[in-house]
């Protein structure tokens, strides 16, 4: 093996391992904003791995420019997805689970307007 793949199936390798990270996170969590957390951040790093990993294996300047452009885009955009999906949730009554101590939005919301008081 040249180091070209080795480097290759490292990264891919480190990128299926979150993801599979984020389906057993998905599985084993107690409530939804746990299961977000999970697939959030290790789902984002599982996917930044094996866009990398693409990166190396095709080698040229015009692919990486591309794998990385869409890294960056998935850690812009994903977190805020995930905070998202969760305000989203709590706010049309879906409650965490009650061993999540302190609920910091607990009566921080208008019940009306939805907004923060």
């Amino acid at each position: 093996m040249t180091v070209t793949e080795l480097i290759t199936v490292a990264l891919t390798a480190i990128g299926v391992l979150f993801t599979l990270l984020a389906s057993i996170g998905l599985v084993r969590m107690p409530d939804l904003y746990t299961r977000a957390h999970a697939v959030g951040k290790a789902g984002t790093l599982g996917i930044a791995g094996v866009l990398l990993g693409v990166a190396v294996a095709f080698g040229d300047l015009l692919t990486g420019l591309k794998m990385v452009a869409l890294v960056a885009f998935f850690f812009l955009t994903a977190p805020v997805a995930t905070h998202m999906l969760d305000r989203a949730a709590f706010l049309t009554g879906v409650r965490p689970i009650a061993a999540t101590r302190p609920n910091d939005l607990e009566g921080g919301y208008d019940p009306e307007s939805k907004r923060l008081r």
